[in-house]
C-alpha cells in the first residue's frame, strides 16, 4: 500500500481528471433545465445554504465556490483511490472496474451517508440519468488518471 505522501502526489492526476470530466457533464444543466451553470452552483450550498440551490447564473459567490468544492472533493477521492484501491500494474479494464467501484463508494457517501447539507447539491438540479453520467465521467477520469500515473511512475 502506498504511503499518504505517495497517494497525495499520485492522486492529483486522477482527482483532477475526475473533477474536470464530471464538471463537463454537469453542464447538462443546459439541456435539462436550460441553465448550464445551475448544477455547478449547487455545491456552494455547503456555505450559502439552500439559496445556492436556486442560483442559475454565473457568480464568484456561487459558481466559483461550487467549482472549488466539487474539484476539491474530486481531489480527495483521487487521493483515497490511490491510497486504498489503485493497483501497481492494472490493465485498462481493471483500472476502469476499480474506478467504477470507488466511484460507487463515493456516490454512496455523497447521497446516503452524508447529511443533506453536505451532499453535492447538483442532485437537486439534475435528473437521475444525468447523475449517472456525472459519476460515469468521474470514474473515467479516475481510471485514465490512474493509468497515466502508473506509466509516469514506471
Amino acid at each position: 500500500m502506498k504511503t499518504w505522501k505517495q497517494s497525495m502526489r499520485d492522486g492529483l492526476l486522477p482527482g483532477n481528471l475526475a473533477g474536470l470530466l464530471s464538471t463537463a457533464v454537469l453542464l447538462r444543466g443546459r439541456s435539462e433545465i436550460g441553465k448550464p451553470l445551475a448544477p455547478l452552483n449547487a455545491p456552494s450550498h455547503w456555505v450559502w445554504g439552500d439559496r445556492a440551490l436556486r442560483q442559475d447564473g454565473h457568480s464568484l459567490r456561487y459558481t466559483a465556490l461550487g467549482l472549488l468544492i466539487h474539484q476539491a472533493s474530486a481531489l480527495m477521492w483521487g487521493v483515497l483511490y490511490e491510497r486504498f484501491v489503485a493497483r501497481p500494474r492494472p490493465t485498462a479494464t481493471l483500472a476502469l472496474r476499480d474506478a467504477a467501484v470507488a466511484t460507487a463508494a463515493a456516490a454512496t457517501v455523497d447521497f446516503v451517508l452524508t447529511p443533506k447539507r453536505f451532499t453535492p447539491g447538483f442532485e437537486r438540479r439534475l435528473s437521475k440519468p444525468s447523475l449517472v453520467l456525472v459519476y460515469a465521467g468521474f470514474a473515467i477520469g479516475v481510471a485514465l488518471g490512474s493509468q497515466w500515473v502508473r506509466r509516469r511512475n514506471a
